[in-house]
């Protein structure tokens, strides 16, 4: 196997590939594994099928290998998929032993790949597995190598699966002397993984020494900490300090729950060290985790992370049962029985099960405080009681000068005590649909959408007439992520309702971004319904998708055909048929991407928007907006832009070529806020409102080039700047004050200037680079801009000599 030094490969290969013009591919070469580990799901889910479909293009399997490794890495870690993953990571396993790709230095760590996934699954019921497959490949590997640490690792989590932790910290001590001779210092994650162990082994105090010596080893290195680094050695050291009840300590330490909210590889540990601090009263033991906990598990039921749902199942039931949430802890209790079928190991853990299931079944039942029958109206009238008890409090909070902060605040309904209220009024009353819905909406509230969607499944069964109920399962499928169950009410409704299975199975592409199949489902429906409007809003949401601008006009124009018109609307079942200005705003947007300026004006007149013109394109100079455009890396930016119509803006920067727009470019713009207004006079005032791109509509043909070295002072610089936009030229700062450069005269350190500056389409590369000389010429300081400099033609040795001396 090679020894290659994996990142020596990828420095390397992302040289050749820029030498080679596959700019977009190397810069994924480099950013791929910082959006897989950092967690930044979104710019990997952005950048991966691009680069993956170029690198078999370019017929380059170890860049495939590598890519798909990354992906692979952030599926398993940062988003805890077991199941859903396990084609791929066999399938990579596969790929990575084939002639082409065995040599290639990651083509070891589909190992890892393959192991994790099947921990994630049942890690205890692949101990074996796993084991055999880590011992197989460790003995091929030298400690020196970067992947010994990875694979150790996951021997050792193996053995802490099999019950055997005090054998997991024994291999991890001798393994870390074997990198520590072989010149490779343990990483840190290697170290965290030691404090899991000593922490299962009940020895808090030296676990935290161990996440300190882990810390100190890692900086020692030269190493900073980041972002998911602090997260995991706050978690380390709240999980320790909890258990040897420093609750106080701990609670400081645990990252926030919305952090564990957005990371998915923090929620395990967060959840047990939330238990241990509920039961110390210092977290509440409230709906709002239990919420919480249920969502966390049902992301996990979805993704096939068998073994870490039940985990996360039977401490959300403890923690229920504990605060007598009745209907919560019983089917948090069914989906633990459900889960422990998936597993091939249950030792240990089915009596847990049954242990939660007992508890909860011993939980008394509510009294009801009306007849069953009565119950729905009488908690509406109570929730409308609550609310008006509210807003007369909150009023005479706002003007009581001495009002305290939480003067204004009334207890919120108890969601879970209403839970079981319903719950026991439909055992009473077990033929009210009304109730089901009830109860199955109120779990849904509480993170429990596959309870929901089973207790309306059982419904249907013996109300199988019902209009509405399938409309409600269908969400409660989605929301649980249960792509059979969809399928399964689909294939029941085609039978007789065909519209209704068109829609269910549309909604479900939406949910999981599949949008030609959105837009064949609704065309399906339209074909029978022609005058359906949400299912046009859907479809013209799914052609935005597609980039079919010509598509959402359509669908638009079809909404303000066979809507009802302003007023006719029957009641508020029907308000959904009448013109929203969503609608007015899609066409806008549609017509703006068209070019179909009339229709613009037309959909922005029924808005009540008034244009300088009375006919065609609409260039005027509203505010300054910010505009969101995607790089090519996936990353966001946030551009400054003059807005010059209802849907349309001018980019202000000069932006480099990894930004698909350029100063003076004109876009499209979805014209609803990404961000909400803030509130406070102060805030405003430096607010600028901030939308997505949609498209380009008017490039602007400028080209840009970077300029570089020591400031000239404001007023040069204002000169130089004021000269160039008079000519056309764009020019844009980069540089802050903290940007320094060396003066090469006595050393000190100067005030620096970084810029790109933007050729309009008329100039060349020639007189751009005259300007530029003319221009600062007088500087006391000389500028480098060797890139303009070679495409003009000119002598770059000024320009690179001043990049040396200035050390820019």
């Amino acid at each position: 196997m090679s020894s290659t030094d994996i990142w020596a490969w990828v420095r390397d290969t992302h040289g050749e590939l820029a030498e080679a013009g596959h700019h977009r591919l190397a810069q994924a070469v480099i950013d791929l594994p910082g959006h897989a580990t950092d967690g930044r799901n979104a710019q990997l889910d952005a950048t991966y099928p691009e680069a993956l479909a170029a690198a078999r293009a370019l017929g380059l399997p170890w860049v495939e290998l590598y890519l798909r490794h990354w992906r692979l890495q952030n599926l398993l870690n940062k988003r805890q998929q077991g199941e859903a993953a396990l084609t791929e990571a066999v399938s990579l396993l596969e790929y990575a032993h084939r002639e082409e790709t065995a040599g290639c230095p990651q083509s070891v760590c589909t190992v890892q790949d393959f192991a994790i996934c099947h921990a994630r699954i049942d890690g205890p019921g692949y101990v074996a597995e796993r084991i055999a497959v880590l011992d197989e490949t460790l003995e091929r590997i030298e400690p020196a190598r970067a992947c010994f640490d990875c694979l150790t690792r996951e021997y050792s989590d193996a053995l802490e699966d099999d019950d055997r932790a005090d054998e997991a910290l024994a291999y991890l001590d001798a393994a870390a002397a074997r990198m520590r001779a072989a010149g490779q210092q343990p990483s840190l994650s290697f170290g965290l993984a030691r404090v899991g162990s000593l922490h299962l082994l009940g020895r808090y105090e030296d676990a935290l020494t161990a996440t300190d010596e882990a810390e100190k080893a890692h900086l020692a290195r030269g190493l900073e900490l980041d972002d998911d680094d602090r997260r995991s050695l706050g978690l380390c050291r709240a999980r320790s300090l909890a258990a040897l009840g420093r609750a106080a300590e701990a609670v400081a330490q645990l990252p926030s729950a919305e952090d564990a909210d957005e990371y998915a590889d923090l929620r395990a540990r967060w959840a047990e060290t939330a238990e241990t601090l509920a039961g110390l009263g210092a977290l509440p033991n409230d709906a709002e985790l239990g919420t919480r906990l249920a969502r966390w598990a049902g992301y996990l039921d979805s993704v096939g992370s068998h073994r870490p749902c039940l985990d996360l199942l039977l401490i959300a039931g403890r923690l229920a049962t504990a605060r007598g949430a009745r209907t919560v802890a019983r089917a948090l209790a069914d989906s633990a029985e459900r889960k422990v079928t998936a597993l091939r190991r249950t030792d240990g853990v089915a009596e847990q099960v049954a242990e939660v299931r007992a508890a909860a079944d011993a939980l008394p039942a509510p009294e009801l405080p009306v007849p069953a029958a009565e119950l729905l109206p009488w908690l509406a009238e109570r929730s409308e009681q609550l609310h008006a008890e509210h807003a007369e409090h909150a009023e005479h909070a706002e003007h009581a000068e001495h009002a305290e902060d939480g003067d204004a605040a009334h207890p919120h309904q108890d969601l879970e005590a209403d839970t079981d209220l319903v719950a026991e009024a439909a055992e009473q009353c077990p033929d009210s649909t009304d109730l089901v819905l009830s109860l199955a909406s109120l779990l849904g509230a509480l993170g429990l959408a596959r309870a929901a969607a089973d207790l309306m499944w059982r419904r249907l069964e013996s109300d199988p007439a019902d209009a509405y109920l399938p409309n409600v399962l269908a969400s409660a499928l989605i929301e649980a992520r249960d792509g059979d169950g969809v399928r399964r009410l689909a294939d029941r409704l085609a039978v007789d309702r065909p519209g209704d299975a068109h829609w269910t199975r549309a909604r479900w592409a939406e949910a999981e971004g599949r949008w030609a199949e959105v837009a064949e489902e609704c065309a399906a429906i339209i074909a029978l319904h022609p005058d359906r409007i949400n299912t046009r809003r859907l479809w013209a949401k799914a052609a935005a998708e597609l980039g079919d601008h010509a598509g959402v006009q359509r669908l638009f124009e079809e909404i303000l055909v066979h809507a009802l018109p302003d007023g006719e609307a029957a009641g508020p079942e029907e308000a959904h048929r009448t013109v929203q200005p969503p609608d007015l705003w899609g066409l806008i947007v549609a017509a703006t991407a068209n070019r179909d300026w009339a229709a613009v004006r037309g959909a922005a007149a029924r808005l009540g928007m008034e244009f300088e013109a009375e006919e065609g394109p609409i260039d005027e100079e509203w505010q300054v907006i910010t505009v969101r455009v995607t790089a090519a890396n996936g990353s966001h930016l946030d551009l400054p832009a003059i807005r010059t119509g209802p849907a349309t803006a001018r980019i202000l920067p000069v932006t480099g070529d990894d930004v698909p727009v350029n100063h003076g470019d004109t876009v499209v713009f979805e014209p609803s806020l990404l961000e909400p207004q803030p509130q406070s006079e102060e805030e405003l005032e430096h607010w600028s409102p901030l939308f997505g791109m949609v498209t380009l509509l008017d490039p602007a043909g400028y080209t840009t080039y970077w300029i570089d070295g020591a400031s000239p002072g404001q007023e040069a610089w204002a000169a130089l700047r004021d000269e160039l936009r008079a000519q056309g030229y764009g020019i844009w700062a980069y540089s802050g004050d903290l940007y320094r450069v060396t003066d090469p005269g006595g050393g000190e350190s100067l005030p620096g200037l970084y810029a790109a500056v933007g050729i309009p389409p008329l100039a060349s590369a020639a007189e751009a680079d005259a300007l530029l000389t003319r221009l600062t010429a007088a500087w006391e300081h000389p500028l480098a801009w060797p890139g303009l400099a070679e495409a003009a033609g000119a002598d770059t040795a000024p320009h690179r000599d001043t990049v040396e001396r200035y050390g820019l």
